[in-house]
């Protein structure tokens, strides 16, 4: 817009991603990545990191891509979503001068089986996004909420998350979402 770029190519990375050429995914025009720091079992409740963390965003600085994190939750409570914040600062801790895009919470449903918050409420689900957000932002970092329409329209308190920006996923040529968002994820691909 008036010769100045409003609009940023990224693409979310994680173990599920494999080995990433960061030299081509620069040279294809890709001016960010999403790395997965880590998450918490469905059914556990244990909390790991990504097994290609380390490897990602060193190969994202190696290539001065700017970056951001995504943690899949699946605390049961605020306590918990502290817990999993905690981790997530601590593992980026040697790489904060390099993390320039938010730091995300990504809670969902999983397909085809039971998960740990699928007993919670509407409210309950909230409050646990809410906690990881407030230590992400306590860190320092900029905190973020993804989620896929339904999710943010139907198993969270918007009214109550409109301090924080939005990564919206949905895969579409236009979404649909009838809120802002500041991030699109419009592909899987």
């Amino acid at each position: 817009e008036n010769g100045k770029k409003i609009s940023y190519v990224g693409v979310d990375i994680s173990k599920q991603t494999g080995s990433v050429n960061f030299r081509s995914l620069k040279a294809a025009g890709v001016d960010y990545v999403m790395i997965r720091v880590g998450g918490r079992g469905y059914s556990t409740g244990q909390i790991s990191l990504d097994d290609d963390f380390k490897e990602h965003i060193e190969g994202a600085i190696a290539e001065e891509l700017d970056i951001g994190i995504y943690f899949y939750s699946q605390a049961i409570s605020p306590e918990e979503a502290v817990q999993e914040a905690s981790f997530v600062i601590q593992n980026l801790e040697p790489y904060r001068a390099h993390i320039k895009y938010p730091v995300a919470i990504d809670m969902e449903f999983v397909a085809n089986d039971e998960a740990r918050i699928d007993g919670l409420s509407r409210e309950d689900r909230t409050n646990v996004t809410i906690a990881f957000l407030e230590a992400v932002k306590g860190a320092g970092y900029v905190p973020m909420v993804y989620g896929d329409k339904e999710w943010l329209i139907k198993e969270v308190d918007l009214t109550k998350l409109q301090n924080y920006d939005i990564w919206l996923a949905q895969e579409a040529d236009i979404p649909d979402y009838p809120y802002q968002y500041a991030m699109w994820q419009y592909s899987t691909k």
